[in-house]
């Protein structure tokens, strides 16, 4: 693991990495995290979906931790669909399906916090 470091940058400075074609107009900021900042335990990231966009519905062994900063948008939490918007707080538990949808006219963006690579592969 790299040795933590650091860091304040203005989020546009962190490149948008395109998600792909399994969730059409997203992208993906990691703002922090282990490969670049030594983060120890949590990966920040900033998710940019476009209008008419969502993120893939799926599943995963760890939680996320949400935030919304900007925009409308509908999150999906196992079968049940929740509004949100600005200021907003979301937590997906573990291994319960879920989703994000834009639902608004312009961009819907949030933080989501993650386990960092090291911990989810089992390596630490």
């Amino acid at each position: 693991m790299k040795e933590p470091k650091a860091k304040v940058v203005h989020y546009s400075q962190v490149p948008a990495q395109e998600f792909g074609d399994e969730a059409p107009g997203v992208t993906i900021r990691w703002l922090i995290d282990e490969e670049h900042d030594g983060a120890p335990y949590y990966a920040m990231r900033l998710i940019e979906v476009a209008p008419g966009g969502h993120t893939p519905r799926h599943t995963h062994a760890f939680e996320h931790e949400n935030f919304i900063l900007e925009g409308k948008g509908r999150l999906l939490i196992g079968g049940t669909w929740h509004e949100v918007g600005p200021g907003d707080v979301a937590f997906v538990p573990p291994g319960v399906e879920h989703t994000y949808e834009n639902a608004g006219d312009g961009p819907f963006k949030f933080l989501c916090s993650i386990p960092v690579n090291s911990i989810l592969s089992g390596k630490r």
